[in-house]
């Protein structure tokens, strides 16, 4: 009799039977990744129990693994262990898998548990059989197109027409049956076996060879990678569904067992894996039974909208039926709806109307017909120390406070009025208590105000930690928002000051998003100074690069030749060429008390400054290669200055007229790096 301590003995106690089941490399007392679920983190290894003298799994991330190696063989081939039948099931797997040449007269043998004699079950011998093929005739090929399946696809699946089939039955007594018109016989062959299907006749499927447990109709035809594979209840369902560009698996029959190892290995090819099986009672009942037990692996189940009569249960009858392929790709995104009803209903607020435009965004500061800080947007300033970033931040900040029909130095730069009073809040990181309010009263002079009106606010948040900022940010914007009727504009000064490095790429994404998204829901314009000096074109740190391409628009400030003058340059803007934005000048006048525009650097400035950036971006593009065509030229100026495709055009006309690039002599169709 084939018992329990017996697969022990010859296994090492267990260990050989997780050494053959657990494909991956382990070893004994190490972690690894549990091979039963889509684990994301190595907490699982075999170990040896000394009380029970075996070998055992311990998951770490989820108990419900964790067992013996009999244990482990049932939630692998989605049997329970504490089932009788399925108890033997399991040693007679063992039992052949490991070639353990035991006795195949099974007993119960589980402790604790007292069970019924099992009665002996006869050795499953593979039957020789043999066959002869024919040429599929005129009534075969019009039985599988009635389900659109062609004769290329039969060929693809390895389906044959069998005019003879010779094996033997239980008794070992050999029996012979040949094809006829009433009855056809087709064959799903493979080199181990084969599988009769006789669709007319009562006993429509036989075998010859050794089928195995882990038959899989269709595996070797999927795509490495793929959207949706539906696991059918037969194989002609799985013909069926590809002929209509499907991608479908079955297994022996829609009551077997699905190996998990197989679905596992499916997840990490395809998005979607569904259960897709007869709308009969059996089928119905199997593909709940199997969603459930699967649920750990996100399979889904997909009804047809059949009744389920012998004539009409499965999918190869729906497209017999006159169904077409958009019909059931249909009925897959009724599905789809059903599973993301949530997310879908929250999404629809969020889908542009075309027929509803949104309103076009206010322009709250723009430089000439250039908008660089609109409703719902981002505007960074950034620039080296002493350059006059603050002053510059507390001119805009006096633009938007400064009494209705009254003009201000803005410093060269339109600030639109805010007629509404809307809230003004300026939230400083950086500087002391005392400094702040010396700035804030000259910000009070320069908007020709006497006293500071109530929808300006100013705080100083030095003495508060980085997480404290931010929230007290996020709710005092809240507060005033519906306090004021709205925020006309938030200046941070000192967004470095928010995070605890500006390098740490999770914080800054966090901080950013999180202003995007406040800018958004308040239709206000934030400003956001970074006190970095600017490289190149780009700004320094994961906090730099996620403004870079948040922000609607960048400004950097910088001393111009003379030290006593600051240059406002455009690193960046959504609409229109940063390099079209006039160099605006600025200083301190001793006599006013305050910083003043000094109008605007000469043209042929402009053009300097445009050429050195350009010759900057050649110098990088050819940095990688030697020559390079129109088009990559166009896309690289557009992810380099993160302009758009006009705009880079326009760049490689200047480029080309000064000669920073020129084209390859031996090949027009390159260009080259010029005389930089």
């Amino acid at each position: 009799m084939l018992r329990k301590e017996e697969i022990l003995e010859k296994t090492s106690n267990g260990l050989n039977v997780f050494r053959h089941y657990i494909p991956c490399q382990w070893r004994v007392g190490r972690n690894f990744f549990n091979p039963l679920y889509e684990d994301k983190k190595a907490s699982c290894n075999i170990y040896f129990d000394r009380k029970a003298s075996t070998y055992k799994l311990k998951d770490f991330g989820n108990d419900e693994y964790s067992g013996d190696c009999f244990y482990f063989v049932s939630k692998l081939k989605g049997l329970n262990c504490n089932n009788a039948s399925d108890f033997v099931e399991i040693l007679k797997m063992i039992n052949q898998d490991l070639s353990l040449g035991l006795l195949e007269n099974v007993e119960r043998s589980v402790p604790f548990i007292p069970e019924p004699p099992i009665s002996a079950i006869p050795e499953n011998k593979s039957k020789p059989y043999s066959f002869m093929e024919q040429k599929f005739t005129r009534n075969e090929l019009e039985y599988w197109q009635q389900y659109g399946i062609t004769t290329e696809m039969l060929k693809a699946y390895k389906v044959c027409s069998i005019k003879e089939f010779k094996s033997e039955n239980n008794e070992e007594k050999s029996y012979s049956i040949v094809s006829s018109a009433l009855e056809p016989i087709f064959g799903y062959k493979s080199k181990r076996y084969i599988k009769l299907y006789r669709p007319f006749s009562k006993m429509r499927f036989l075998y010859g060879g050794d089928i195995g447990e882990k038959y899989c109709f269709g595996l070797e035809q999927l795509p490495a990678k793929g959207d949706t594979v539906f696991i059918t209840g037969g194989e002609k369902d799985v013909l069926s569904l590809a002929s209509h560009s499907f991608h479908a698996i079955c297994f022996n029959s829609e009551t077997v067992s699905v190996p998990t190892e197989i679905i596992h290995k499916l997840t990490f090819r395809f998005k979607h894996i569904v259960l897709l099986y007869d709308m009969d009672k059996t089928g119905l009942e199997s593909s709940a039974k199997h969603e459930k037990q699967l649920s750990g692996h996100g399979i889904k189940r997909l009804l047809l909208p059949l009744p389920g009569t012998k004539e009409e249960k499965d999918i190869s009858d729906y497209f017999r039926l006159g169904n077409i392929r958009e019909s059931f790709l249909k009925l897959f995104l009724d599905l789809l709806d059903t599973l993301y009803s949530d997310t879908m209903t929250m999404l629809k607020s969020c889908e542009i109307d075309f027929n509803n435009p949104p309103e076009k965004a206010q322009e709250i500061i723009s430089a000439g017909d250039v908008p660089l800080g609109t409703q719902g947007n981002i505007l960074c300033i950034t620039g080296g120390e002493g350059t006059g970033k603050s002053n510059y931040v507390a001119a805009l900040v006096a633009g938007s406070i400064r009494p209705e029909n009254s003009q201000v130095d803005t410093l060269g730069i339109n600030v639109y009025p805010n007629t509404q009073n809307k809230a003004v809040l300026l939230y400083d990181t950086e500087q002391s208590e005392v400094q702040l309010f010396k700035n804030v009263s000259n910000l009070l002079k320069r908007a020709k105000r006497s006293e500071k009106p109530d929808e300006f606010k100013a705080f100083c948040l030095t003495g508060m930690s980085r997480k404290e900022r931010l929230q007290a940010i996020v709710q005092s914007m809240d507060k005033f928002h519906y306090q004021y009727g709205g925020i006309r504009l938030v200046v941070i000064d000192g967004i470095a000051d928010l995070v605890h490095s500006a390098n740490d790429e999770v914080e800054s994404l966090r901080i950013v998003d999180e202003l995007y998204r406040l800018a958004g829901i308040y239709q206000t314009c934030i400003i956001c100074v970074l006190h970095y000096v600017p490289n190149g074109l780009k700004l320094r740190g994961h906090l730099g690069s996620e403004l870079q391409r948040k922000a609607a628009a960048i400004l950097s400030i910088e001393l111009d030749g003379d030290a006593t003058i600051s240059v406002v340059k455009a690193l960046k803007v959504r609409e229109g060429s940063p390099l079209d934005v006039p160099l605006m000048l600025f200083s301190w006048d001793k006599e006013a008390g305050m910083h003043l525009y000094r109008g605007e650097k000469p043209r042929e400035e402009k053009e300097k400054r445009k050429e050195k950036e350009l010759v900057s971006v050649a110098r990088e593009v050819f940095d990688q290669q030697t020559y390079i065509t129109y088009i990559d030229l166009c896309e690289q100026i557009q992810q380099i200055m993160d302009v758009k495709e006009r705009t880079a055009k326009s760049y490689i006309r200047f480029m080309r007229e000064k000669e920073i690039i020129i084209k390859d002599p031996s090949n027009q169709s390159y260009f080259i790096k010029g005389h930089i």
